[in-house]
């Protein structure tokens, strides 16, 4: 089909904003899961309804208007994510019906082809996925990887999800920004950077001034990162220099909305304060995060680089430093930003060992940021499905989150307890991602006796099937790695399925395992009541 765009607005200079739609990256791998199953199929409104009615059926998009049956069953799982219970065809056809879509993007009609683009756009910017009304969607092997770094299945109504694949989602979206232009075919603007690029540029440059504490970019400085017009990381470091010269690093929001938006857009469009100063930053950095390349310090106040990664990004600087001659061909550009680098293919395999985690978290247990109090009240946020407003704990995703604030609470509570978490950390301790599949979340030494810790966000099947026989094969693995022989499990969930439960007595009474469950509300109490972390009983 001619791709042609008739009408279409004459590029401007924008902030950079990545999405409104969708702004939880954690998303973004279960959204392509669905649309993988549609690859090679042309783009039409018939396929759009079908897409669209598959992300119904396991709660990833969840109009307004709805069913009672259908509310019941998006219950007990937080917006965003897979819900525990499908809908039936009749489910997904009433809400595909019942909520007409008057959004309206270029090259497509108002309605549910213009949602679909909202949803998927970014993928396709990104190198993910290529589509246009009329043609076929085609998959590169980057979106294949992120696509298949979960499973998500459906038996008997009931909806399992599981990661598979942690290390894909990094290595998809560290070759995606690493080479991210703005100014490409997709994105009608006259913005010419790299982004990722510029952040590190500029954090470079601060970092090499000895008149700075070696701390990075100022989180209330990002907006000029995201508002500037070109490629020169010096003329953006001066700028920033300047500004704390006149503000130290306290300017008001005020000030920071006046540099951005009058003096380097030159005040042709209004913004609101709000996005400038705080919605463009948090989404800059969930994004930048993804790639595993900066650490947010002094209480999330500063974004620096991660200095585990600096071999990645002495390489990214190396080899991406300077802007592209711009792409005209949507095409071409989608070919050069799909293709996956070798070298970051690499990079992200080689995950921080266990036992940076536990140095790290050591030190983390002992600050006023990380006190018990504020420790037991994220986890508690976990517990009801809430967001985080925690400056630095917010741009942890729930999972990984609670794997993090759980090692916390213990090393903090039982101090001759040895503490090694397995998931991959920043150079401030803070997490990438969940541990592996093929070991235990948490593992805890007690003297000669160990104590395996996994948690999970997930319940009803999901965290039956996809969670108990994992728990009972990395016990076993631990108790031989360990010495102990009758080392114990401990299982952690904002809720208890029932089925979860009875697993645990089979493997008590078949295998010999130990694993007590909690709820996070009662591990919390068992945290405050016992002198141990070994079972008394």
């Amino acid at each position: 089909m001619n791709t042609t765009k008739k009408n279409r607005r004459a590029p401007e200079y924008k902030p950079l904003l990545y999405t409104t739609t969708i702004r939880n990256p954690e998303r973004y791998k279960d959204l392509m899961h669905i649309l993988l199953r549609y690859d090679d199929v042309v783009l039409d409104e018939s396929s759009v309804e079908a897409i669209e009615k598959d992300l119904f059926r396991v709660g990833l998009y969840r109009p307004m208007r709805r069913l009672d049956s259908i509310s019941d069953k998006w219950k007990g799982a937080n917006k965003g994510d897979v819900a525990l219970y499908a809908l039936t065809d009749e489910e997904t056809d009433f809400l595909y019906k019942a909520n007409k879509q008057n959004h309206k993007e270029a090259g497509f009609p108002a309605g549910w082809l213009s949602r679909f683009d909202t949803q998927f756009k970014l993928m396709k910017v990104l190198g993910l996925v290529y589509y246009n009304l009329g043609d076929k969607i085609e998959f590169s092997t980057a979106g294949r990887l992120l696509a298949n770094s979960v499973s998500i299945e459906i038996e008997a109504g009931l909806i399992t999800r599981k990661m598979l694949h942690p290390h894909y989602e990094r290595l998809v979206f560290l070759n995606a920004f690493a080479r991210h232009q703005r100014g490409n075919p997709f994105i009608r603007e006259l913005n010419r950077n790299i982004p990722l690029v510029m952040l590190l540029q500029v954090i470079k440059l601060l970092n090499a001034d000895p008149e700075y504490n070696n701390t990075g970019i100022g989180y209330h400085e990002l907006p000029l990162v995201l508002f500037w017009k070109d490629d020169n990381a010096e003329a953006l470091y001066q700028r920033i220099k300047k500004l704390r010269q006149e503000w130290r690093y306290t300017p008001s929001s005020e000030t920071i909305k006046q540099i951005c938006t009058e003096e380097i857009l030159g005040g042709f469009k209004k913004f609101t304060l709000r996005s400038v100063v705080s919605e463009y930053p948090d989404d800059f950095i969930r994004k930048m995060r993804l790639t595993g390349l900066i650490s947010l310090r002094g209480a999330g106040r500063f974004i620096d680089i991660n200095h585990n990664e600096d071999q990645t990004i002495n390489y990214i600087l190396t080899h991406y430093k300077e802007w592209y001659h711009p792409f005209s061909d949507e095409k071409k550009y989608f070919e050069y930003a799909s293709t996956i680098v070798p070298y970051f293919d690499k990079a992200c395999t080689a995950l921080t060992i266990k036992t940076d985690a536990g140095k790290a978290l050591k030190r983390l247990s002992s600050l006023s940021e990380y006190a018990p109090d504020m420790v037991k009240k994220e986890l508690s946020i976990i517990e009801k499905g809430r967001s985080s407003k925690h400056p630095t704990l917010r741009f942890v995703p729930a999972p990984a989150r609670l794997e993090f604030l759980t090692a916390l609470a213990i090393c903090q509570t039982f101090e001759k307890v040895a503490v090694s978490p397995n998931y991959p950390c920043d150079d401030e301790g803070l997490p990438l991602s969940t541990a592996g599949g093929d070991k235990g979340d948490i593992e805890c030494m007690e003297g000669s006796r160990g104590v395996l810790v996994e948690v999970t966000t997930a319940g009803g099947r999901t965290q039956t099937m996809m969670e108990c026989w994992p728990v009972g094969r990395h016990l076993e693995t631990f108790a031989k790695e360990s010495g102990d022989f009758n080392a114990e499990g401990v299982f952690v969930a904002p809720t208890l399925y029932i089925d979860t439960i009875d697993q645990f007595s089979w493997l008590k009474e078949r295998k010999g395992l130990v694993v007590r469950s909690y709820k996070i509300s009662d591990f919390i109490s068992f945290l405050e009541k016992s002198t141990t972390l070994i079972s008394i009983s």
